[in-house]
């Protein structure tokens, strides 16, 4: 199963020399992930509400392989790269007019209030599989 989501860059987004700051690819695809859940189904704040559990980035490994610029117009793919009972782990590119800029791998868990592991909800491993 595989996500699109589309970004235009903003002034803000760059730094002095009008390039992507590298930290904000971060943001990215953090938006692109909550765009993807919500399109699944998944109400974050009701598995919070009832559930008492939140998903949480636990590893990000990240390469960037070329530039963004001011005005830019991205797309960032998301794809499910496996699922067990403790994680769910993404693959995440971004493209501007089909040239890979910035990939990631990034595993998901969810945690309780207390902050602790749990396993990921049954009902939510499927969705995502």
């Amino acid at each position: 199963m595989s996500h699109q989501f589309d970004i235009r860059v903003y002034y803000e987004d760059t730094d002095m020399a009008g390039i992507v700051y590298y930290a904000n690819y971060l943001k990215y695809i953090e938006r692109a992930r909550s765009d993807w859940v919500r399109q699944l189904g998944i109400d974050q704040n009701a598995m919070r509400d009832d559930d008492g559990v939140v998903f949480a980035v636990r590893r990000v490994e990240a390469d960037y392989h070329a530039s963004a610029r001011f005005d830019d117009r991205l797309s960032v793919t998301t794809r499910t790269q496996s699922v067990s009972g403790a994680r769910l782990v993404m693959e995440q590119e971004l493209h501007r007019d089909g040239q890979l800029l910035f990939s990631a791998v990034v595993t998901i868990v969810c945690l309780n209030a207390a902050g602790q592991p749990v396993r990921l909800p049954a009902n939510i491993r499927q969705m995502v599989h």
